[in-house]
């Protein structure tokens, strides 16, 4: 495991750093960023990677790939809904919309 334990604000930066990279949006919810950062972090601390904190792990990297942060389905979700699973990360279009991310159905197999 990892000897430096991740902070909300280390996820915070992680979080920026990928949607600078992607050219997303964050979701400009201060209050649900810092849940969703929080959640990352406390993640990392556990598994060693940035585990999407709104899907249940199984704490074994090649088996969790597909949903570490930003999962392999965010894509997909962002040309169908604007927004991914979690809403943490929003497409230029959507958020410029004004429009709040809402619930999406679950792409990977056997659920959240």
């Amino acid at each position: 495991m990892n000897a430096r334990k991740k902070t909300s604000s280390d996820a915070r930066q992680f979080i920026g750093a990928i949607a600078t990279k992607h050219d997303w949006e964050v979701n400009p919810d201060t209050e649900f960023l810092d849940h969703l950062a929080a959640g990352l972090a406390q993640n990392y601390n556990r598994y060693g990677y940035y585990l999407c904190p709104c899907r249940d792990g199984d704490g074994e990297r090649p088996t969790d790939e597909d949903i570490i942060c930003p999962c392999e389905y965010v894509v997909a979700d962002h040309d169908e809904y604007g927004h991914c699973l979690c809403g943490l990360f929003l497409s230029r279009k959507f958020a410029a919309s004004g429009r709040e991310p809402s619930s999406i159905p679950e792409r990977r197999e056997g659920g959240i």
